[in-house]
């Protein structure tokens, strides 16, 4: 069983930052992958980012170069830095876990478990 509590949303205006960060708990092996997906109100939820548990990172196209995950395997947190937000970033937020493959980048996919979510409001 895997825990994963999100904290560090909240309202930003455009072009603002916000660090949301993603506190892990349970079975080792599963949460080699973790990351961040999102959902906007009447739209499905996608990936933002992951990364696998040696640090390779995959990321949504929408947020390549303003957006940078990373994690604290020691103190088992997943980190989200978010740079020039913008309108469209605006949903909730929700952490992510899940078995994965240490070679590889993770792959939505991959992911089975899910925090509460956080959310993001960009103005």
């Amino acid at each position: 069983h895997v825990q994963l509590v999100e904290s560090g949303g909240g309202s930003v205006q455009a072009g603002g930052s916000l660090r949301l960060s993603c506190a892990a708990s349970g079975y080792t092996a599963s949460r080699v992958c973790m990351g961040w997906f999102r959902q906007a109100p009447g739209k499905e939820r996608e990936g933002v980012a992951g990364i696998n548990n040696v640090g390779r990172t995959t990321y949504a196209d929408s947020v390549k170069g303003r957006f940078t995950i990373s994690r604290d395997n020691a103190k088992n947190t997943l980190y989200l830095q978010m740079d020039d937000l913008k309108p469209e970033d605006t949903a909730m937020y929700y952490c992510a876990a899940g078995a994965g493959n240490w070679a590889r980048a993770c792959q939505w996919g991959d992911f089975a478990y899910w925090g509460q979510g956080t959310q993001v409001t960009v103005s």
